[in-house]
């Protein structure tokens, strides 16, 4: 009797902590779950910052992923609607709102620059304006400029909110005021948002097919990128516009992002190839006219691709063309030099030397311009002794 109510209260023991085991797991589940009452939608990541640049890496190790080269997105780089872009990505042809269907008229330009802004960054074009992409003959060269809008989202209902605050809501007076004194202006009617450069790229090539066939070279590129405009025509000097040419800084076997929290995120359902077609990083490039209407009629046949310079790299690798790369074109900005590191980067003597930096606040733009443009040159002396031995650029 004894041993039948041990083996009872024993039971009864096994089955009470067995209980509390499972009450303790249970409450331990649920703290960990979110207490907010509002759930974020089904199938959107959460936003978390966006990872670092690409950095080069040597032929024999795995290839770089797609990083950044493109500037910072016009709209907050919130989880992408996939789902809404594979339903609109047909729609390629867009009203032009504003034109300047006189620029190429006359002497036909040896260089038509062409600068991605968003309708907000009035400070960044007057600084291009003003500095690398002053319009008029530059050695001997001459030079015209444009700029690539889009709509500001939600800027129908008067709420300028995908360029932030700073954003008016008679954007479109501005803009039409700015165009008439400047007329450099071209807006077209798609949303201006990150995935949207693509638009921007087809639109603009089938515009300087139409107002700027007969201009020699077309160089396009980001507003906070510098452009030593002399090296540039320096580069382009010898060479023949009726043949293929585009040139920039080539990424080859970049492997599409898979991480939902990147703002470069590209499901295997959209692209399901383990890497891209070799590209020109989208900071800025430079081609020539004839590859200018290849590219364009090449363009109309590739389906859109939400990465705006990928989807030159497709229309390239549609006509069996290969990107030339140059050295002196760093979307990346200049990196510290690994031999001499008490270099200030942002130094005149780098910048001589080189066609384009990307990444610099308008200031910036401004600052080294003039440095470059003082009436003696800019001066190289460091304070500090270089290096005897070579110094070779870190990867």
């Amino acid at each position: 009797m004894r041993k039948r109510l041990r083996l009872r209260r024993d039971a009864s023991m096994t089955l009470l902590l067995g209980a509390s085991l499972g009450l303790l797991l249970y409450t331990q589940r649920d703290g960990a779950a979110p207490t907010t009452s509002l759930s974020p939608a089904p199938g959107l990541a959460t936003q978390r910052p966006t990872p670092g640049p690409r950095k080069f890496q040597a032929p024999d190790v795995a290839p770089p992923a797609y990083e950044g080269d493109t500037p910072v997105p016009p709209t907050p780089p919130g989880p992408f609607d996939f789902g809404r872009y594979l339903r609109a990505k047909d729609q390629r042809r867009f009203a032009l709102l504003i034109n300047q269907p006189h620029k190429c008229r006359g002497p036909q330009p040896d260089l038509l620059i062409a600068v991605k802004s968003v309708a907000a960054d009035f400070e960044r074009r007057q600084a291009v304006r003003q500095t690398w992409g002053a319009e008029g003959r530059v050695q001997g060269a001459l030079v015209r400029r444009v700029f690539l809008l889009g709509v500001p989202r939600a800027a129908g209902t008067d709420r300028g909110d995908s360029e932030g605050p700073s954003t008016p809501t008679h954007w479109r007076a501005l803009l039409r005021a700015e165009s008439l004194v400047y007329g450099d202006i071209l807006l077209w009617a798609f949303d201006d948002t990150f995935f949207n450069l693509t638009l921007k790229e087809i639109h603009f090539l089938n515009w300087a097919s139409a107002f700027c066939p007969e201009a020699r070279f077309i160089f396009k590129g980001d507003a906070d990128v510098f452009v030593h405009l002399g090296n540039l025509l320096e580069f382009l000097a010898p060479r023949d516009p009726t043949q293929d040419l585009l040139a920039g800084d080539v990424i080859v076997q970049a492997r599409p992002i898979r991480a939902r929290a990147s703002k470069y995120y590209i499901p295997e359902a959209v692209y399901g190839l383990p890497a891209y077609p070799a590209y020109a990083g989208g900071g800025g490039f430079v081609l020539s006219r004839a590859t200018l209407r290849r590219l364009a009629a090449a363009c109309a046949q590739v389906e859109l691709f939400p990465i705006d310079d990928v989807f030159l790299g497709m229309c390239l690798q549609r006509l069996r063309l290969t990107p030339e790369p140059h050295s002196a074109f760093r979307t990346f900005g200049i990196s510290q030099p690994s031999a001499a590191p008490h270099l200030r980067t942002f130094d005149p003597c780098f910048y001589r030397e080189l066609v384009l930096v990307h990444g610099l606040s308008a200031s910036d733009i401004w600052l080294m311009w003039h440095l470059l443009h003082r009436p003696h040159g800019p001066v190289c002396a460091h304070p500090q002794p270089v290096a005897a031995v070579p110094f070779q650029w870190s990867s």
